[in-house]
């Protein structure tokens, strides 16, 4: 005997879908039209991955820290230098480039939810933070090149290798966010953007930042 399957309700494009839990959604599109997904109770897989990778990085760092502790204190080969000038800029630069992706990141809610009161898409602050970004890893590796010119390689001294290490690790990890700005930027020009996707994206920066904040310190008091 055939069965029928009812086809599920349309849902109100007026009124954003709502259910209990912590608020986990996103925005897509369907047939040209914008929705708001539901509210998940459970974290949405983007942002476990993102919370997973930080722990990693995390570790990895605090791995680093720890094996730079114990090899300068128990080590008569250590040697200090001073730190380029041009990292304090940069900090600068990284800081700025949250800050902006902050921006984006409230602003881009309200384009989504109501586009047509938008003039134009909030795409200008994501492709500055992409620029601060590019420009932030551009300045470390001038430092990089300075630290050549002045005799100081990966292998001259334990502080020399530390710091390279340190800061070569942090702007890789730099990269990786900002091929989450391009994407952010991507699926935003599509109207394709999730709101899951662009906070996982932007606690990954957030913790870019923090962390650098954090090297930055543990250079400028061990090298």
């Amino acid at each position: 005997m055939a069965t029928t399957v009812e086809r599920p309700n349309k849902i109100d494009e007026r009124t954003p879908a709502t259910g209990g839990g912590s608020g986990h959604g996103g925005f897509f599109t369907e047939d040209g039209n914008l929705h708001l997904v539901m509210n998940r109770r459970s974290p949405h897989p983007s942002s476990t991955a993102v919370y997973v990778a930080l722990v990693g990085i995390g570790m990895i760092f605090a791995a680093l820290t720890s094996a730079l502790v114990v090899r300068k204190g128990g080590s008569t080969d250590w040697k200090s230098f001073t730190l380029p000038s041009i990292l304090y800029l940069n900090t600068l630069v990284l800081l700025a480039s949250g800050f902006v992706l902050e921006i984006g990141r409230r602003s881009v809610g309200k384009f989504m939810t109501a586009p047509e009161r938008q003039h134009a898409k909030p795409t200008f602050w994501f492709y500055l933070a992409l620029g601060f970004g590019l420009l932030f890893v551009v300045g470390q590796y001038i430092a990089w090149q300075q630290l050549r010119r002045e005799g100081l390689y990966l292998a001259t001294n334990p502080s020399s290798s530390f710091f390279y290490v340190l800061t070569v690790t942090h702007a890789l990890h730099v990269l990786g966010g900002l091929g989450g700005l391009v994407l952010i930027i991507s699926r935003l020009q599509r109207l394709t953007l999730q709101k899951s996707t662009l906070n996982a994206v932007s606690r990954y920066w957030h913790f870019m930042d923090a962390l650098w904040i954090y090297l930055l310190c543990l250079l400028w008091f061990t090298i």
